[in-house]
């Protein structure tokens, strides 16, 4: 369910190469980089059932429509097969969904399926704005033809991804769409909290600790 997570902007090559090798020996669902590092170092032997996935539009999400559509496009192109794309935020604060969903719609045409959609609503946010921001950024996700929600880039000072969050967009999705939570999730116990919620995938850079934490009978 783990997204293994690696962001910083200062991430290297060599970064990336231990990345993928911790993703490969824990056996993640996916490893998730910025686009400008793939394709992936010749030197990072990932794993045959690992996921690609490259962010866009990040952290920000204030980017143009067509330049979002763009950089996906290019992501898939360089090795990725999922993407994380980050809603136009402003936007969201207008409460013009229509908008949000007609960006989100531009993402997917230029990665149409297989590829794996996720759409990062920035929960913690949307909470500060009107009552029920979050479930209508679920809808704006749903209906542009989304695979998922998450609930954060883990960049804002909003906040991370909380439990009450995660609970809400799963009720908003009704088991359409897959949920990641991501953004703060750092033991085993955040993480079992973020599932019983209802996420179906989980956003860590904390991979190797979280699976550690976890007793197996």
């Amino acid at each position: 369910m783990i997204d293994h997570t690696l962001l910083r902007p200062e991430a290297t090559d060599a970064d990336i190469v231990a990345l993928v090798a911790e993703a490969t020996a824990l056996g993640v669902a996916a490893i998730c980089v910025s686009p400008s590092r793939l394709p992936l170092p010749a030197d990072a032997a990932l794993g045959p059932r690992i996921a690609v996935a490259a962010v866009c539009g990040f952290p920000s999400g204030a980017h143009r429509p067509a330049l979002k559509a763009a950089e996906a496009a290019a992501a898939v192109d360089a090795g990725a097969n999922e993407i994380d794309v980050v809603i136009d935020l402003g936007l969201a604060a207008a409460g013009d969904w229509p908008a949000v969903e007609t960006e989100l719609s531009l993402v997917r045409e230029a990665v149409r399926p297989p590829v794996v959609l996720k759409v990062i609503i920035e929960s913690a946010l949307l909470d500060t704005l009107e009552p029920g921001a979050v479930e209508l950024a679920c809808r704006a996700a749903e209906a542009a033809g989304a695979d998922f929600v998450k609930t954060s880039t883990g960049f804002h000072p909003a906040g991370g991804a909380s439990v009450d969050a995660v609970s809400r967009m799963a009720a908003a999705v009704g088991g359409r769409l897959g949920v990641k939570a991501s953004g703060g999730i750092r033991t085993a116990a955040d993480a079992l909290a973020m599932v019983d919620a209802g996420a179906t995938r989980l956003g860590c850079s904390a991979s190797r600790a979280i699976l550690d934490g976890l007793s197996v009978p």
